[in-house]
């Protein structure tokens, strides 16, 4: 099986553009769109058909894709800019010509066990979720204790939880390739043994307190974000020891002030310095 990431939205918290922003950033994104464009994160993955998060903009998003079903999808955490989307499984799987006794077509949906206890506590989501499965019928929510794998498709997919432990990256076995995806939050993290030496990781960037190619101070050093956040340089830390084949890069924020072509000229400079390094844009597919 080929196992392929459809990059759907690779913004952080702050897409681009940002509203009413008049910054040289957004105003290249309004001008020319994708890839200068980025939309909250959310991630694809062709072979089992895997969907990771909902953001806000998911239907603009799979209307743009080459996504052509979904056998599940899973929440790395609750998050709004990861999670305030879920409206879409009303969308793809409600449908008035069915009648309420009918069966119609659910998707199944795993919370790793954080999650699903975090889905209790924050922005009324279990709520929706449990509205979507119990009385319009369109999902299937099963939840996932720590250490417990799925398999979907032929390929085998554990989540793992994050040293900021609200958020789980996952990982993706089809026996012949592995695929690790962390979607946010990587602050702090110890990879274990399991997550090492895969052959593509989907990590964020993380915060830019420096240009990376200029040197200039983007953020305050005394700013209270340095105690929740890695940057970009704790990043690269993180990369080194999981000793990838490949890295992509994600959840890029506009407050960052990197362009598109930012990012592909740091990108040329990693890989001169010998690390297989790029940065993801929207709408971007790649091999594993």
């Amino acid at each position: 099986m080929s196992l392929r990431v459809e990059f759907l939205g690779t913004s952080g918290a702050f897409p681009v553009p940002r509203p009413l922003c008049g910054c040289a950033v957004c105003q290249q994104a309004r001008e020319h769109g994708v890839p200068y464009a980025r939309n909250n994160p959310s991630v694809f993955i062709h072979g089992p058909d895997v969907l990771i998060d909902t953001p806000g903009e998911i239907l603009d998003q799979l209307n743009r894709s080459s996504v052509e079903q979904i056998a599940a999808c899973f929440y790395s955490h609750w998050h709004p800019d990861h999670t305030m989307g879920r409206h879409i499984f009303s969308t793809l799987n409600h449908g008035f010509p069915v009648l309420p006794h009918q069966p119609r077509r659910t998707t199944p949906l795993y919370l790793p066990q954080q999650v699903a206890t975090d889905t209790r506590n924050f922005l009324g989501i279990w709520d929706h979720l449990t509205y979507l499965e119990q009385q319009e019928r369109v999902i299937e929510i099963h939840e996932l204790r720590d250490g417990e794998t799925v398999e979907i498709g032929g390929v085998r997919i554990r989540p793992l939880r994050l040293a900021q432990d609200f958020v789980y990256a996952f990982l993706f076995d089809d026996g012949d390739k592995r695929l690790l995806v962390v979607m946010d939050e990587i602050d702090g993290w110890e990879p274990p043994e399991e997550a090492k030496g895969v052959d593509l990781a989907i990590v964020p960037m993380g915060i830019s307190e420096f240009h990376p190619l200029t040197g200039e101070r983007r953020i305050p050093k005394e700013h209270p974000v340095f105690g929740e956040e890695a940057t970009f340089p704790q990043t690269l830390d993180i990369v080194g020891k999981l000793n990838a084949e490949r890295v992509v890069m994600t959840h890029i924020e506009e407050t960052d002030g990197l362009s598109h072509d930012d990012l592909v000229q740091l990108g040329e400079r990693l890989q001169g310095e010998g690390l297989n390094l790029t940065f993801a844009f929207d709408t971007q597919i790649v091999e594993v």
